[in-house]
C-alpha cells in the first residue's frame, strides 16, 4: 500500500480513466508544464503525480464502473501566466480538448486561467493570480 500525502487541504485527488496510457500522456505533458511530474506507476495501473510526493492519481475506478466527473473540476496551481499557457498548449497537443482558453477570468480579480478536458473527459484547469485583471 502506498502512503499518499499532499500539501494543503487534501491528501490526494483521484480521477478515473478508462485508458490510463492516454491519460498519462496528457498529464505528463500538461502537468509537466507546471513542474508536476509523473512519479511512476503503482498497483493495478495507478499513475502517481506530484512535485515530491504523490498527490494526484489517475487509474481505472476500483469498482469497475466507468469513470464519471460531471460537475467536477480539478484546479492546479501555476506560478505564472506563461505556465498557464504552457499547460493549455501541452494538454491540447496530447489528447486534451479546450474548455476555456488561457486568459484573465473576470469572476476573480487578477485571475489568469485555462481549462481542458483530459482524454477521459475529466475537466481540469490551472490558475495563477496577477496584480491586476
Amino acid at each position: 500500500m502506498a502512503v499518499i500525502s499532499g500539501d494543503g487541504v487534501f491528501s490526494h485527488v483521484f480521477l478515473g480513466a478508462v485508458d490510463t496510457a492516454a491519460s498519462a500522456k496528457f498529464y505528463d505533458a500538461a502537468l509537466g508544464a507546471l513542474g508536476i511530474r509523473n512519479l511512476g506507476s503503482f498497483g493495478d495501473g495507478w499513475v502517481l503525480y506530484g512535485r515530491e510526493k504523490p498527490a494526484f492519481i489517475i487509474a481505472r475506478p476500483g469498482n469497475g464502473a466507468p469513470p464519471t466527473s460531471n460537475g467536477v473540476t480539478i484546479g492546479f496551481a501555476a506560478a505564472s501566466p506563461a505556465e498557464v499557457d504552457a499547460f493549455h498548449a501541452a494538454g491540447l497537443a496530447n489528447g486534451g480538448t479546450d474548455e476555456g482558453a488561457p486568459g484573465p477570468r473576470s469572476h476573480l480579480p487578477g485571475a489568469y486561467a485555462a481549462y481542458l478536458r483530459d482524454p477521459a473527459g475529466n475537466k481540469v484547469c490551472t490558475y495563477t493570480f496577477t496584480d491586476g485583471n
